[in-house]
């Protein structure tokens, strides 16, 4: 399995934080959830972070089963239909966003 994470570092604009995470529950994460082959979606939003100059307000994660189904996905209408409105939600927020993948975890489980 993999996971390929979203990285939105930045700040929400003033007075639209309440907003933007209700567009992103409502309107986006449905959108993650019809990604081919993906196995679970998760949403993380931010309460801190330690680096206040490059904050991250909220992490995106989707586990696939191998990369060959995670490129299946990225590259399906699903992802565009996401893309669309990532990039209309982005209105709301100053900053950037970008992705992340990595494999299993590299430590076992104490027990």
């Amino acid at each position: 399995m993999i996971t390929r994470r979203a990285i939105f570092e930045g700040r929400i604009k003033p007075g639209m934080e309440d907003r933007f995470f209700e567009e992103v529950e409502s309107r986006l994460a449905p959108l993650w959830q019809a990604f081919p082959h993906a196995l679970a979606v998760r949403m993380f939003r931010i309460e801190d972070c330690d680096d206040t100059e490059r904050p991250v307000v909220m992490i995106q994660e989707v586990d696939y089963p191998d990369r060959e189904k995670m490129q299946e996905a990225i590259t399906s209408p699903a992802r565009d239909a996401a893309r669309a409105c990532t990039m209309e939600l982005l209105e709301m927020f100053d900053g950037r966003f970008y992705h992340v993948i990595s494999g299993k975890n590299r430590l076992s489980a104490k027990g």
